[in-house]
């Protein structure tokens, strides 16, 4: 079911976005060569228990997943692409790191990833993040009254065909409001002019994850971790955006 907000229910979603894109930036600002994986953990477990806050994924146990998360945070790392479970991993020059995170505060949910290069950064990764971002832009621009859910998709996913990459549509955007994922799905391709109408009320995670040289992915052996089919790295970033008679109001912005 696809629930939708009121314009006091979205302001009450507020101050999970605001934590979300806080905890975000601290995690950008911690991802350094030689943290450790675990060390990020850590730094959100700790910002989740000195705001009160709640942890969307360290019970989390979806049908794809081998068990419950138990993490507070998903870190790919170079060829891992979503869902990179922690663990006992140091950094090392030049890792294209993906950090996504989800956070429940007063009851409501707010979900947002990023994606940066420790120390000296490639040309071409720096080109597949930019890309994500891009796309990321396109989709929240599309977000608006009036337009279909397949003009978020389409415009996410053109962005991804100029610039030379693929898309796997198996995990996408989705809606959020007081659980993490909910209604209705929203891929990172599709045709415009399709989909449900989009309406004010409406909140979605936006979020574009693009892999260098292919459009397929496996299963870590962890249970969790996706990665690329051929190695290749991948690239994530994400806001969380409310639909408004007024524009797309992303609830998850970082200063």
């Amino acid at each position: 079911m696809i629930e939708l907000k009121t314009p006091a229910e979205i302001e009450a979603m507020r101050p999970a976005g605001v934590f979300v894109a806080g905890v975000l930036t601290a995690l950008k600002d911690a991802a350094r060569v030689g943290v450790n994986l675990l060390d990020l953990d850590k730094l959100a477990h700790a910002m989740i228990s000195e705001a009160g806050a709640e942890s969307c994924y360290i019970d989390y146990h979806p049908s794809f997943g081998a068990s419950p998360f138990g993490k507070v945070l998903c870190t790919s790392v170079n060829d891992a692409v979503l869902h990179g479970l922690p663990h006992d991993y140091t950094l090392r020059d030049g890792d294209l790191v993906s950090v996504d995170f989800a956070a429940s505060v007063d009851g409501w949910v707010s979900d947002s990833a990023l994606s940066v290069v420790v120390g000296t950064p490639k040309d071409e990764d720096l080109r597949l993040i930019e890309t994500t971002e891009l796309a990321l832009a396109a989709g929240i621009k599309a977000a608006a009254v009036g337009n279909r859910l397949g003009d978020i998709s389409a415009a996410i996913g053109e962005v991804a065909t100029a610039n030379g990459y693929g898309v796997n549509t198996d995990f996408g955007g989705h809606g959020v409001g007081r659980t993490m994922h909910g209604e209705p799905h929203v891929p990172n391709a599709g045709r415009g002019g399709r989909g449900m109408p989009l309406r004010p009320g409406l909140v979605i995670a936006i979020e574009p994850w693009f892999m260098a040289g292919t459009d397929e992915i496996y299963t870590d052996p962890d249970g969790w971790t996706l990665r690329s089919k051929d190695g290749s790295r991948g690239a994530h970033s994400e806001h969380t955006v409310a639909i408004t008679a007024d524009g797309p109001l992303v609830l998850t912005a970082r200063n």
